[in-house]
């Protein structure tokens, strides 16, 4: 893929106007299709206003000739020239596959077909494609322009060589690109997890609230966010949903169990900041409340998501998902970590994060807690 190719984008939601903001930024015309005309239009009114502000801010000189850089279409025939599509639509696979399929129809056959999905199987999308090959994830970071980092997924079809030149590019465009196997949640989303799903076990405990806890990562863990916070931000309808599908797509190990605290806040449409109200109210005037900053019950809860958090990591550098480098690179890069995990397991030492997962194994007596079997051998040694 030669640095001036022609991008095609499909879907104009914020993922997909911000991927198409990324491509034109770093020089490519791009085509950003949508088959809703309001949505396209809103995208372009939106990437208008946020290209003027960062003119005014000195970032750029050129707002109106990076905006006609943009082409905004609502027929996937404005794809016929493209050599590269990046598809950021709805987190369903079905219709991805369909999209693909007509997508294949369009487009020239040296074309390279990238999905940014979060979670679902590459592979499984890959196949909708007569020529599978040219088909890979790219999964960019929310928003696309402010977070470095992609995840590049080759699916079991893909040809090897797509791999590298995916790289290149993204590192062209200014990204900082890791490669994940075609797993669940690829790097972040999969690792991720107990950052989200042992805060809410020890909320629905009782152990802690959730200001508590989110005092306890931020301000001994040095995590940007806490999770409740963070949950909140992300929004229920997308942070549970990929929770769900995670647990699902591993054949419901209970280490991806999703919460049903939070179930029942997107059940009640209550998803987070978007709409108000999540874990907690956003409206005018409402202030959060107050932790208890106990420092004893505060490195309790840190030590106990960390642990998890770095068994996770461990597991996936075990089952070869990604390599160290890149793991720890996708959780500084991708979710603002304070350190790499595997980074921070030798920090403190696995001993450490072993015996913290054998007591809660021990007390709970739950598959959740298995520590990783490289985890035991790093303990050893």
């Amino acid at each position: 893929m030669n640095k001036k190719i022609k991008v095609g984008v499909i879907g104009s939601g914020a993922m997909g106007s911000g991927i198409a903001q990324v491509a034109a930024m770093a020089g490519h015309n791009v085509v950003l299709y949508d088959n809703n005309i309001s949505a396209l239009e809103k995208a372009k009114e939106n990437l208008q206003n946020t290209l003027e502000k960062l003119q005014a801010k000195g970032k750029i000189t050129n707002s109106s000739e990076l905006l006609s850089k943009v082409e905004f279409a609502n027929e996937l025939t404005a794809f016929t020239d493209c050599k590269l599509i990046i598809e950021a639509i709805v987190e369903k696979l079905e219709i991805k596959k369909t999209v693909f399929a007509s997508v294949e129809k369009t487009v020239s056959e040296d074309c390279i077909l990238a999905t940014n999905t979060s979670s679902l199987s590459v592979t499984s999308i890959a196949a909708s494609c007569q020529n599978a090959e040219r088909v890979l994830g790219l999964h960019f970071f929310n928003p696309a322009p402010l977070m470095a980092l992609v995840e590049i997924i080759p699916a079991v079809q893909t040809k090897p060589k797509l791999i590298d030149e995916a790289k290149q590019l993204m590192i062209n465009w200014g990204k900082v690109p890791v490669i994940a196997k075609d797993t669940p949640g690829f790097i972040v989303n999969r690792v991720a997890r107990p950052f989200y799903g042992e805060a809410l076990r020890i909320y629905e405990e009782g152990i802690a609230d959730m200001a508590t806890i989110d005092w306890a990562m931020t301000e001994i863990g040095k995590f940007k966010m806490g999770p409740f916070i963070l949950m909140d931000y992300i929004g229920h309808d997308v942070n549970y949903v990929v929770t769900e599908t995670v647990f699902q797509s591993f054949f419901y190990d209970p280490r991806y169990k999703p919460s049903f605290s939070q179930k029942r806040l997107l059940e009640a449409g209550w998803l987070g900041r978007k709409s108000g109200k999540g874990f907690y109210n956003y409206a005018e005037g409402v202030t959060i409340p107050e932790p208890t900053k106990d420092d004893q019950l505060g490195t309790q809860i840190f030590e106990r998501i960390l642990a998890m958090l770095i068994n996770e990591a461990v597991e996936a550098l075990h089952l070869k998902i990604a390599s160290a480098e890149d793991l720890d690179l996708a959780m500084t890069k991708g979710v603002n970590y304070p350190k790499g995990l595997l980074a921070w397991c030798n920090e403190i030492g696995a001993q450490k994060a072993l015996s913290i997962l054998d007591d809660l194994y021990d007390n709970y007596h739950e598959d959740r807690y298995r520590a990783s079997v490289l985890l035991r051998r790093m303990a050893k040694s």
